[in-house]
């Protein structure tokens, strides 16, 4: 007898993702570097607020940003950490620590992405509580920011996850003449 839809649909919540951290540009393989591209440009494409703000885009935009970051990757300053359900990339997000002494107890939140395949599986909500985990006990960090896109729902998605609105950057975002939105300050504190 074959499972149900609503038996698949209870399998498939129950399975977490995989979550590997990366610490420097030589644990990335290029399998992975391609998967990440491809994640990206997925997430750009389909809407998603992760740094290319003007879909659509391929990989001759976004495979120098890939480097770039990827590039930045260190164990005291930058992580990236990956989900994966199986050998398919779902997720990513990356904690950077600013490396000046006077800020070095923040750290910073940049581009969140749920693969759109994934969407809906826990991802986001998965990484995001590794990355608080990273964040306090490997890099004795105290708080952490990020900024979001308005009007995404996001507030709410970071909300449920223990962060609250730290501030506005009220018209900050363009993205038409008749879209401009607020840049939302998000802060965890304590972690």
């Amino acid at each position: 007898m074959s499972p149900s839809l609503g038996m698949l649909l209870r399998m498939k919540q129950k399975i977490t993702p995989a979550l590997t951290q990366i610490t420097g540009i030589h644990e990335v393989s290029s399998n992975l570097r391609r998967q990440l591209v491809d994640c990206w440009i997925a997430v750009t494409n389909s809407g998603g607020a992760a740094g290319f703000p003007f879909p659509p885009v391929r990989d001759d935009d976004v495979e120098p940003a890939a480097d770039e970051l990827l590039g930045h990757l260190d164990p005291s300053r930058s992580r990236l950490l990956v989900a994966r359900f199986g050998e398919d990339l779902a997720g990513w997000v990356v904690l950077r620590r600013d490396p000046f002494r006077l800020v070095a107890h923040w750290g910073s939140v940049h581009h969140l992405q749920t693969h759109p395949d994934f969407r809906g599986r826990g991802v986001g909500s998965a990484l995001m509580r590794e990355l608080r985990t990273v964040a306090r006990d490997e890099l004795g960090l105290e708080q952490l920011r990020l900024a979001a896109r308005g009007k995404e729902g996001l507030e709410d998605f970071y909300g449920r996850l223990g962060w609250r609105e730290a501030g506005r950057w009220p018209n900050a975002l363009r993205f038409a003449p008749d879209d401009t939105r607020d840049e939302v300050l998000m802060l965890l504190d304590p972690l």
